[in-house]
């Protein structure tokens, strides 16, 4: 029979990456299950609020080494190209997920958590007090307590018959790493119809250009490079960075079905963290932040069960709880502030309306960024 370990991580991005890390340091087993291998690419801005920085140097990264880029201007265009620019009191920093995941995953490594790459869960069951998790390749491990980590749609939550699941998402992200001339000191948010296209620096001089869109703006072009063309060049701004700009790689990296539905943190027993958890529209563009947050939460709850401090239900309790307080509205205003930016007409509304009333504008900023975590927690 296989050894019980202590947590079973799946999903290694950043909230997978960070609870693990933070578990295997507090003296816990922790295996976690990826099915990719480190450095790899995902679709995500690469922008991060300064709101976990001193959280994330804490645990070793190194963020000026791996050059970072700091960012502390905003700038918004509607469809047809007015601009509006504000700071960033908070402010943030550029780095690819290829660079940050793969630092964090070498201290997971170092701290003792054992990786099990190129491998993808299929199966989950909660039986007499622990998990068996069934792996693609046959597989099966066995846990006392199982995070999912596993990101924004996968077949796992299909098998799990989550509730957002039910229901198809109209959504595509888009992601390139480009060089052009653009300022490292700002973030840019080009919008377009039924779309908007982030841009801002990372490391190595390199930039994140990474949108988010719907199948129907691609099905009348029948592929990526044409639907470009008819739809994100009509805003001026984007046809100038798609037209002047390098890429850096052949194809986009894309992901289909995004969908930005109410989830819950607990499912079927498992603790989920990050995406897994709830996605904030890219509107809002603090995603990584909150992975990051996700990641310290859950393992700040979840030792205390290990260690019989704090039952099975009062460690989903009090994870629900603590999760809600501290994401739900971050969550609704980014899904209320997207709908302004689905019709042409609104948005360029909306940029009349942030220009003309920046405290709405700041306000908003304020409420999607979180206070800097708490290494007490």
């Amino acid at each position: 029979m296989a050894e019980v370990i202590d947590v079973t991580i799946i999903g290694g991005g950043l909230a997978g990456l960070i609870s693990s890390l933070e578990l295997a340091r507090a003296g816990h087993s922790v295996v976690l299950v990826e099915r990719k291998t480190y450095p790899f690419h995902k679709v995500c801005g690469e922008y991060v609020s300064n709101e976990v920085r001193p959280y994330i140097e804490s645990l070793g990264v190194d963020l000026k080494a791996l050059g970072v880029a700091h960012i502390d201007r905003f700038r918004f265009s509607s469809p047809s190209g007015r601009l509006l620019e504000s700071g960033l009191d908070l402010g943030g920093f550029g780095i690819s997920r290829y660079t940050l995941d793969h630092a964090l995953y070498q201290l997971a490594q170092n701290a003792g958590v054992s990786f099990l790459l190129g491998k993808q869960v299929d199966d989950v069951q909660f039986i007499n007090d622990q998990f068996t998790i069934t792996l693609n390749d046959g597989q099966t491990l066995r846990s006392r307590l199982a995070l999912g980590a596993f990101g924004k749609r996968t077949k796992l939550d299909k098998a799990l018959n989550r509730a957002f699941m039910q229901k198809p998402s109209p959504y595509l992200g888009v992601k390139y790493h480009i060089r052009t001339d653009f300022p490292t000191d700002l973030i840019a948010l080009h919008n377009f119809r039924h779309g908007y296209c982030g841009m801002s620096a990372i490391e190595d001089g390199k930039y994140c250009l990474c949108y988010l869109t719907t199948r129907d703006n691609l099905r009348p072009y029948k592929n990526i490079p044409d639907m470009e063309r008819a739809i994100l060049h009509r805003n001026p701004h984007l046809k100038a960075v798609f037209e002047n700009a390098t890429f850096l790689y052949d194809k986009p990296e894309v992901i289909n079905e995004i969908s930005f539905a109410p989830k819950q943190a607990v499912e079927n027993h498992i603790l989920m963290a990050g995406d897994s958890a709830g996605l904030i529209t890219p509107l809002c563009g603090n995603g990584m932040a909150m992975a990051i947050h996700g990641g310290h939460l859950v393992s700040g709850l979840a030792s205390p069960y290990l260690r019989g401090a704090i039952s099975r239900s009062q460690l989903e309790q009090q994870y629900q709880s603590a999760w809600s307080a501290r994401f739900a509205r971050r969550l609704w205003i980014g899904r209320t502030v997207q709908r302004l930016f689905g019709d042409e007409w609104l948005s360029e509304l909306a940029v009349t309306a942030f220009g003309t009333f920046k405290p709405l504008l700041r306000s908003v900023m304020e409420q999607t960024h979180g206070k800097t975590v708490d290494l007490s927690v």
